[in-house]
């Protein structure tokens, strides 16, 4: 009856036929699961169409790990939802549809309604707020800066967002080895008065590509530093601080918080009692640093309660922003 509204009917059916609605805004994401053994994440639609004509993608899965993180994840958003769609609702928002329709002489008025579902603010990192980190998934804290060109605390997230080009690539002198698909990039920018280290962002890394992870000429003209640092990690999901880099989140705090446990070296020369276990001197020429189990925790609910008091970049403003397609370099 109105373009970018739910379809009413398939709601009352759905009522009618024992079902519980809630609804959620921006949620785009299809999981179907099957009580405690099997799930499916999928890009198609409950739709004759999407099962039946176009072209879909998707996997199902039965390892209990998975399913019950899937299970997490629709937990969690269920909670979000609150409340219960009712049928006297489905009959409102049926009153409401016709009187447009009656009160612009068409039957399909042009003007947009709200969107009526709730809130729920999910990151693709479902550890926040002190919950465990992911199991089997390594966390990096990758540096953007030098020594001799540390920023003021009061430099602005985007404008080194922009110069990084760290919105969709991490840079590196060598080809990067350790960051493997699906881990943790926290985002950090060297600075001055004090001399620190702080993570403005996070991102989930992709492996290095040989040949394809590599600057381009175009990529050295726009952001000359990339002569020296060629070697990519590319990221997805991104989320910056929205302010400045005083909003951001201390790697000296984490350090003098968990001493030899802030990395994964560290912790390891700690545990063998060889070695350094100085956290101060584990990141020194290196162009990032493994944080420790204990250290992802931390940082993760650091960094949530930053983009809780101060927001986070938004996606139409980094949409702005260059975004490559991913070619093999020339």
């Amino acid at each position: 009856m109105h373009e970018g509204v739910s379809d009413i009917s398939a709601l009352r059916y759905l009522l009618d036929n024992g079902a519980r609605i809630r609804g959620i805004k921006n949620l785009h994401s299809k999981l179907y699961l099957f009580g405690q053994k099997q799930v499916i994440v999928t890009s198609a639609n409950l739709t004759e169409a999407a099962l039946g004509r176009n072209h879909e993608f998707g996997f199902v899965a039965t390892e209990a790990e998975i399913v019950k993180r899937c299970r997490k994840y629709f937990d969690d958003l269920w909670k979000a939802g609150a409340v219960n769609l009712l049928d006297a609702q489905i009959s409102a928002w049926e009153t409401k549809l016709q009187e447009l329709a009656e009160r612009n002489g068409e039957a399909r008025p042009k003007k947009r309604l709200g969107d009526e579902g709730r809130e729920a603010e999910f990151s693709p990192f479902a550890e926040v707020s002190g919950a465990p980190a992911p199991q089997g998934v390594n966390a990096f804290v990758k540096f953007f800066g030098t020594s001799a060109t540390r920023l003021p605390l009061d430099s602005d997230v985007f404008a080194e967002v922009e110069r990084a080009g760290c919105h969709w690539a991490c840079t590196y002198p060598k080809r990067p080895r350790q960051v493997q698909d699906g881990d943790v990039l926290f985002v950090a920018r060297m600075t001055r008065n004090p001399s620190d280290i702080i993570v403005f962002g996070r991102a989930i890394g992709s492996r290095h590509v040989p040949r394809r992870d590599k600057a381009s000429r175009q990529d050295i003209k726009r952001r000359a530093f990339k002569k020296k640092w060629p070697y990519y990690i590319r990221v997805n999901s991104a989320d910056f601080v929205a302010g400045t880099l005083a909003d951001g989140v201390s790697l000296n705090q984490l350090m003098a918080e968990l001493g030899s446990d802030s990395f994964a070296s560290t912790q390891k020369n700690a545990e063998k009692k060889s070695g350094n276990t100085n956290p101060r001197k584990a990141y020194r020429r290196q162009p990032q640093v493994e944080l420790t189990r204990e250290a992802q925790e931390w940082m993760h609910a650091h960094l949530e309660a930053a983009f809780a008091e101060h927001g986070k970049l938004s996606e139409a403003r980094l949409k702005k922003l260059d975004w490559p397609k991913v070619m093999v370099a020339d």
